[in-house]
């Protein structure tokens, strides 16, 4: 992805170039939201993807269950999400090595951030580590103060807890990585980027304890029900992440809809958590998809079908614009300005040339 991606960035101070080049198919990602991108016409609304794992296989080799199946497009990935009105995206790091690479990546370009951290199905790493788990620790702090001092890691994380993955790490083991990453947040005074999946009372319980160690957070990919959003947002600076995968069934379309818009950020999760047609809340959706191809017959310039990406943001805005009963550029506007407060992202104005950090 590196090579790829170094067009994109010398791409980004042309964006209006780079944008027409994907726009014919990628950015009608949500008819109506920024449909008119790559066109002459300028998004209707920004968005700050805060969740995009850009330093995967699908992307960064056209890899799938490690199998390649396409050249790497990830040039062409954010040439889309520029043209549907994505102004910043903040790049995932789950691991020590994933970090690494987010950090680099989002050196490529002015409009990217990352997050420095140890996702909880890979918490192991810290256990395995030639040098122990407090010189991994040690390491990741380097590597979040390094990418900190170039204004290009904004959060630590992703961190948190999955019991919905087990097999891939047990409980303990993420219980004890999660609590040590709260010094990475209390020494850099960087916000927290978390994972919550089918572990609501226990990683309630380390958020509480160790709330004096962290300023600010997010639970991203929300999914939780309202009793469990209700005892989130007890906490003063925590606010909820919301994508394709919140907004599955009925019930997180009720929750969503009670998330406070100040306390509410969007983001795809990409390449996971797409708007399906086969989710409650594709009845909002105004318009038809944008045009895909299967991965076996890859189309340079086209969208991967059943591959999330960040122009799928608009389509995310849509559904929660339509669940909240919201019109979606005001909606749109807070959730931005919420993005780039917590982050601490100067607020790309359209049209406005990116500058560096």
């Amino acid at each position: 992805m590196a090579g790829a991606l170094q067009k994109a960035g010398a791409a980004a101070r042309g964006a209006a170039a780079g944008a027409a080049a994907g726009a014919g198919a990628g950015a009608g990602a949500g008819a109506g939201v920024g449909a008119g991108a790559g066109r002459g016409a300028a998004p209707a609304a920004q968005f700050f993807d805060i969740a995009a794992n850009l330093t995967d296989g699908m992307f960064a080799r056209g890899e799938y269950h490690g199998r390649a199946y396409h050249e790497p497009d990830g040039d062409l990935v954010l040439e889309r999400a520029w043209a549907a009105g994505v102004r910043r995206i903040m790049v995932t790091g789950g691991a020590l090595a994933e970090s690494r690479e987010a950090l680099d990546l989002a050196r490529r370009d002015p409009r990217l951030v990352c997050t420095v951290g140890v996702h909880p199905t890979r918490c192991s790493e810290f256990e395995a580590a030639p040098g122990g788990g407090a010189a991994h620790l040690d390491a990741l702090l380097a590597l979040a103060r390094e990418g900190q001092a170039e204004g290009k890691c904004a959060a630590v994380g992703e961190c948190g807890l999955d019991y919905a993955r087990l097999q891939f790490c047990p409980k303990e083991t993420q219980q004890a990585w999660f609590r040590a990453q709260f010094g990475l947040a209390e020494t850099t005074g960087l916000p927290m980027f978390l994972h919550l999946r089918d572990a609501a009372d226990d990683f309630l319980q380390i958020l509480h304890e160790n709330r004096a160690r962290f300023g600010q957070a997010v639970v991203h990919s929300f999914d939780g029900s309202l009793e469990t959003l209700e005892r989130l947002l007890a906490f003063d600076g925590v606010s909820i992440g919301v994508n394709g995968c919140s907004l599955r069934t009925e019930e997180n379309l009720a929750v969503a809809a009670r998330i406070p818009a100040d306390r509410l950020m969007l983001e795809t999760d990409a390449p996971w958590c797409e708007v399906k047609n086969s989710h409650a809340g594709s009845k909002f959706l105004a318009g038809p998809r944008p045009a895909a191809k299967e991965k076996k017959k890859f189309q340079r310039g086209l969208p991967v079908k059943g591959r999330n990406e960040p122009a799928g943001i608009a389509q995310v805005l849509e559904v929660l614009a339509g669940a909240r009963g919201e019109e979606p550029e005001v909606l749109a506007a807070q959730v931005y300005e919420n993005s780039c407060k917590m982050f601490r992202v100067s607020a790309l104005e359209t049209g406005e040339s990116p500058g560096r950090g």
